[in-house]
């Protein structure tokens, strides 16, 4: 049973059947807690340090308390999205993200510990709360509604990752030097309350059984994959758990420092959006011509030079001197291999172990891609306040790209087909 022959659909074709719900997941991925906080903590450095006098150390630190905590919080969220739907989890997981981002306006003026304290426990809630606005959930249905053209599709859908990079720091530098770093917070927080979740709402669902691509299901119309403990004793899973841990350590901590690292290199904030602005054109192009080639090429031949793409971003930036245009391309391709990367997460989830228990696989994919992505970022931050340059960190860095990206050639082929679990499946189909 191939591919060509069986993912169809059960009519129309699959972007004709599935468009709505795709643009949906667009507009989510874009406004949700996976690109907002990521893209903005790094313009909060100046102003903090400024207001309160903290390290950059500290003022990083709360995209590590986020992105730990919501690490922990993805498996969760996905046995919340297999048990009872995406849609659900997904509109009230935006409703409380957007809420709790705006919260971080009320941060405290007066200058003491208990300010920081209280500033860290805001992001502890956005951590609890937000993990439903990410791709753990729009993957999920995308997977639901596409299988001939999942890598595309899903491609599309991490495009909001990267739209997120084109205008979030633009956004965050206007509102900071307009109406200072709170405000700016309650404008961000706008994106998820007053765009994603009225589409969503209007838009977003998974298909029902008879919308479902064929190939993704059993003769009697149950979805077919491994269980999560099937999946916990398969050597491919931890495979991928080194390499997505490896590549998001190396990633994140550049990506979340980037505006720090060009403003070490003499590059001003102005200039240092522009150049974030570029990573997000890098994470386009990455979301789809890694989506298109993986429906047409096996993984590993597409991840392993893709993801290998950083490591000339660290070279780059290890030059004494970067001109705007060195760090546009370093940032072009930094954001070329991220969107690879995430479309291979939800890619590879679905493929490897099929859609029965999606959510919950996904999710614990997607727990070394947090951890690793909260430490990496604290831990540059880190270097940087004992060393006085990023270049020690940077240099580990290219070496780990290269180490992430090869680990993917060892998983062998997908698997041609998949029992149904049927417990799983019957409490799925009630719910």
């Amino acid at each position: 049973m191939t591919a060509s022959a069986n993912a169809g659909g059960k009519g129309r074709g699959e972007f004709s059947a599935g468009w709505k719900v795709l643009l949906a997941g667009v507009l989510g991925v874009t406004c949700g807690a996976s690109p907002i906080p990521f893209n903005l903590i790094g313009f909060t450095v100046e102003p903090l340090t400024a207001e309160f006098g903290w390290s950059r150390t500290e003022i990083i630190l709360p995209a590590t308390i986020y992105g730990l905590i919501a690490s922990f919080m993805a498996p969760v969220f996905g046995w919340l999205a297999d048990r009872y739907g995406v849609r659900p989890v997904a509109l009230w997981s935006l409703l409380a993200f957007g809420v709790s981002l705006a919260a971080v306006a009320l941060t405290p003026f007066e200058n003491t510990r208990a300010t920081l304290y209280f500033y860290y426990a805001l992001w502890v809630v956005i951590g609890v709360v937000g993990i439903g606005s990410t791709p753990v959930t729009w993957s999920r249905a995308v997977n639901l509604w596409f299988y001939r053209h999942r890598g595309l599709a899903l491609g599309i859908l991490l495009m909001g990752t990267s739209l997120a990079a084109l205008f979030v720091p633009r956004i965050a530098v206007w509102a900071i030097d307009v109406h200072g770093w709170r405000m700016m917070f309650a404008f961000m927080a706008l994106l998820p309350l007053s765009v994603a979740l009225p589409f969503a709402w209007v838009f977003f669902r998974e298909p029902r059984p008879e919308e479902r691509p064929r190939a993704i299901e059993s003769a009697d119309g149950r979805l077919t994959g491994l269980t999560l403990g099937q999946t916990l004793v398969n050597y491919r899973f931890y495979v991928m758990w080194v390499s997505i841990a490896i590549v998001a350590g190396c990633y994140s901590g550049a990506f979340i420092n980037m505006p720090a690292i060009l403003s070490d290199k003499g590059i001003g904030a102005s200039a240092a959006a522009s150049v974030m602005g570029v990573l997000g054109i890098g994470i386009f192009a990455g979301r789809v011509i890694t989506g298109a080639l993986l429906d047409r090429f096996w993984q590993g031949f597409v991840a392993f030079p893709l993801l290998c793409l950083p490591a000339i971003t660290c070279v780059i930036l290890l030059a004494p001197d970067v001109s705007f245009a060195m760090a546009a391309a370093g940032a072009f391709f930094l954001g070329f291999a991220a969107g690879a990367e995430s479309d291979l997460i939800a890619y590879l989830a679905g493929r490897y172990f099929g859609m029965a228990h999606y959510g919950k696989i996904y999710g614990m994919l997607y727990m070394p891609f947090g951890i690793a992505s909260a430490l990496s970022s604290i831990i540059y931050a880190y270097v940087r306040d004992v060393t006085g340059s990023y270049d020690l960190i940077l240099t580990i860095a290219i070496f780990g790209f290269v180490v992430g990206g090869a680990l993917l050639l060892l998983l062998g082929r997908y698997p041609a087909h998949f029992e149904a679990d049927e417990p799983a499946d019957m409490l799925l189909q009630k719910a």
